[in-house]
């Protein structure tokens, strides 16, 4: 996952997954300016495998996230980046099994393809418990994530996962405890959905399932 190397940077100029806007108002009485990156909301699933008792997870390389961990020195636009002095683990992310809502479906529907493209569980509509949604990224893109909170069982895994697409998604097993040392770290590379989802998951479902 984390055989990458030519790193480059480059400004950007157009994307399929976001637009950039650059915005212009008076507060107070002042003229200010804002820029802002527009994107698709998404949505994103607290999976529990209830055959093994484990919370199911992806792990995956985000290229912004590698960026944001170079030094502002060394982010050299236009020129490839000393990966052995940022090695490309610093962009690799744990996270919850999360796509954005691009096609016109439900947010269960897409929230059910999600589960089955990354992680290979074929779950029906009716098992997902929505918990809630929320504002992400509300200095830049301000797009509604949507939570679910969904049980497996190791008989509705019909397909490896791992994504779509080019993806490179691996798939990753936690027991509860180990979910708690993850959290008590001082530095997670995950999101914050990822971190409130699991506070919500121990408080509210730990208990239930008597572990």
């Amino acid at each position: 996952m984390d055989d990458i190397s030519e790193v480059i940077f480059q400004p950007i100029e157009r994307s399929r997954w976001m637009k950039l806007y650059t915005m212009q108002f008076v507060q107070n009485g002042r003229n200010r300016t804002w820029h802002i990156a527009a994107r698709k909301d998404s949505v994103a699933i607290i999976l529990y495998n209830k055959t093994r008792n484990v919370l199911l997870f992806v792990r995956q390389f985000r290229p912004a996230v590698y960026f944001a961990s170079i030094p502002e020195s060394d982010q050299k636009i236009g020129q490839e980046i000393d990966i052995k002095k940022y090695p490309p683990k610093l962009g690799i992310t744990l996270e919850l099994c999360a796509g954005l809502v691009d096609k016109d479906k439900s947010l269960e529907e897409i929230a059910k393809e999600e589960i089955f493209e990354e992680c290979g569980y074929d779950v029906p509509l009716n098992s997902l418990e929505k918990i809630g949604s929320y504002r992400c990224g509300t200095g830049t893109n301000s797009g509604v994530q949507t939570d679910f909170y969904c049980e497996v069982t190791d008989d509705m895994k019909i397909s490896v996962g791992g994504g779509i697409d080019n993806e490179l998604i691996e798939v990753v097993e936690m027991t509860v405890d180990d979910v708690k040392k993850y959290l008590n770290q001082s530095y997670l590379n995950s999101p914050p959905g990822f971190i409130y989802c699991m506070h919500w998951f121990l408080y509210n479902k730990v208990e239930c399932l008597c572990l």
